[in-house]
């Protein structure tokens, strides 16, 4: 049995792509892709026909309505290799705007639903801004299900599951750069691997949190720079995984054990947190580490989805 093998039997594990002719040796049962993911798998010469597929077929839609077929065709190609759900992000440009996000998830489930494939297929991914969680609850009862993204605060995730949120995909690595940049030369690599890892730690305070409370949200680790990362959270409901390391755990002829556990949970220290709008924000804001990748990271998807944008009208 090898590392992959074994995190399957403790973890769903999913494969964080836009690439899925990758996909298929892994056998993932999700995938999760994002605009940056999407733009560099159309950049290949294998993805080419479906970029052009949207712009000769709908030359006469608007801009927005040609980004949104193009990523729900690669969740339909996506679709045909596993057998659960695939991850579609609304345009990070929408994260403060509640009603126009609902509206652009809408439109890409009724897409989606175009092509044949059932809504229970499907997660929408929205950035966890407090108007993105509010979007996200309306969706939820709508029975549109959700998976907040680019979530680096234990606030944010208890938003997300007041929010009824279907699943949250709080990231590791870029916590972990986050850290490594702020120290600096005081940054010792072995000192803050495995459980010391300060994005592995953030992942197990939600995890604790949740099962502690009895918080039925789903908990997806994800961005993840090495295997000590993913081996410190073999336990986590879900962890999504960029082919690359899902080829270095598939490769590695040892096992992975359970690291986290709902009984330990219930035996931390975990306190009940009580949030509205305010109280968020604050939090939020006074978290310098999860506002600033937060906005980073919009900021990032941002960009690549104008790089689409150019791509598509090229």
């Amino acid at each position: 049995m090898n590392q992959l093998e074994s995190l399957k039997q403790c973890s769903t594990v999913v494969a964080d792509t836009g690439d899925f002719m990758q996909i298929k040796q892994y056998q993932p049962r999700d995938a999760t892709t994002n605009p940056s993911l999407i733009l560099k798998a159309i950049q290949k010469p294998e993805y080419q026909h479906l970029l052009e597929k949207v712009k000769r077929s709908h030359s006469k839609d608007s801009l927005e309505l040609s980004m949104d077929r193009l990523i729900v065709h690669f969740g339909i190609e996506i679709l045909k290799i596993i057998p659960g759900r695939v991850s579609t992000e609304v345009d990070a440009r929408l994260s403060f705007d509640s009603q126009a996000t609902i509206d652009r998830a809408k439109r890409i489930v009724s897409l989606y639903q175009e092509a044949g494939i059932d809504k229970r297929q499907l997660l929408i991914k929205i950035a966890s801004t407090w108007e993105g969680i509010q979007a996200a609850k309306a969706l939820q009862d709508e029975g549109i299900n959700c998976n907040l993204t680019l979530l680096f605060s234990l606030e944010q995730a208890v938003a997300c599951a007041h929010a009824n949120v279907k699943l949250i995909s709080p990231f590791v690595g870029r916590i972990y750069d986050w850290h490594k940049k702020n120290l600096g030369p005081q940054w010792n690599e072995a000192a803050y691997s495995g459980p010391n890892d300060p994005g592995v730690q953030s992942v197990k305070s939600i995890y604790n949190y949740y099962k502690k409370f009895g918080l039925h949200t789903e908990i997806m680790g994800a961005s993840f720079r090495n295997i000590g990362q993913i081996q410190a959270l073999a336990g986590c409901d879900l962890l999504t995984i960029s082919p690359e390391l899902l080829n270095a755990l598939q490769s590695n002829q040892s096992t992975i054990e359970p690291a986290l556990s709902a009984q330990n949970a219930f035996n931390s220290d975990a306190q009940k947190m009580i949030l509205d709008q305010e109280s968020f924000q604050t939090q939020l804001k006074l978290n310098t580490m999860a506002s600033q990748k937060l906005e980073e990271g919009i900021q990032s998807f941002c960009a690549d989805a104008v790089k689409i944008e150019q791509l598509l009208t090229c």
